[in-house]
């Protein structure tokens, strides 16, 4: 079997483009990490034993791929990107949350149609890796507006936690309804493992476990960050300064 178009293709293609990037900035160390963890990422969804799983056998195999792709990488490959760089693309459309979060939202929704995701899985060869672009371009659409804008931080907890409201319930979609519901996997040949419910299953408890982390531990960083700020900025004042004020009074 040859390596997935992914692992062979998009996995090179994005670190030359990150290498690109900061041609003549200097990167700092954790920029690089977080550009070689996110290259790492695509390059392992779809050259390890994952993609075979995904591809012909299990639900929360490709779910796990399409979290990489719509997720995790991209906010790792966009933490890789220099400041001054990022400052040039500031402006483009699809970069505006109330543009980025509704084209994510719909790239996750629409795929995820059982008609939809079947044709997918039954093209490996095409369709297949359009929907991993597509998620990858959305995923960066959707972190954008968090890791490069300059918005305030109550608006990017805002902004995160409308993502994790709105995305939630897919997964607890999949992990609720009474039957399996992708005709594919339905059929898929199974020597080993959970059924093919139990597979829906699994794959929805773990989408909306990790979405519940991701978004939910990055909103509170950034109302945490809020908070610090309107206290600094004097919006805030501690309780035992209100009461020391009263006291005065």
């Amino acid at each position: 079997m040859f390596p997935s178009a992914e692992a062979v293709g998009l996995a090179p293609a994005l670190a030359i483009g990150l290498v690109l990037c900061a041609r003549g900035e200097r990167s700092s160390r954790p920029r690089l990490v977080a550009g070689a963890l996110g290259v790492a990422l695509v390059f392992a969804a779809f050259v390890t034993e994952l993609e075979p799983l995904a591809n012909h056998t299990f639900l929360w195999a490709h779910l796990l791929q399409n979290v990489v792709m719509a997720e995790w990488a991209p906010a790792l490959l966009l933490l890789a990107i220099p400041p001054r760089v990022a400052a040039r693309a500031n402006g483009f459309p699809l970069f505006r949350p109330l543009v980025a979060l509704p084209l994510w939202l719909a790239t996750y929704y629409v795929w995820h149609l059982p008609w939809i995701y079947d044709a997918a899985l039954r093209h490996p060869h095409s369709l297949l890796h359009v929907e991993h672009l597509t998620y990858l371009l959305a995923g960066c659409c959707l972190w954008w507006p968090v890791v490069h804008s300059r918005r305030p931080a109550g608006v990017k907890a805002a902004y995160l936690f409308a993502a994790f409201v709105l995305a939630s319930p897919l997964g607890l979609l999949l992990a609720l309804i009474p039957r399996a519901i992708y005709p594919f996997y339905v059929h898929a040949p199974r020597t080993w493992g959970p059924s093919p419910l139990a597979d829906q299953q699994i794959a929805g408890v773990t989408m909306a476990a990790e979405e519940a982390i991701v978004f939910f531990g990055a909103f509170t960083a950034f109302m945490l960050r809020f908070l610090a700020d309107e206290q600094a900025s004097g919006h805030l004042v501690p309780s035992a300064a209100r009461g020391s004020a009263r006291s005065r009074h």
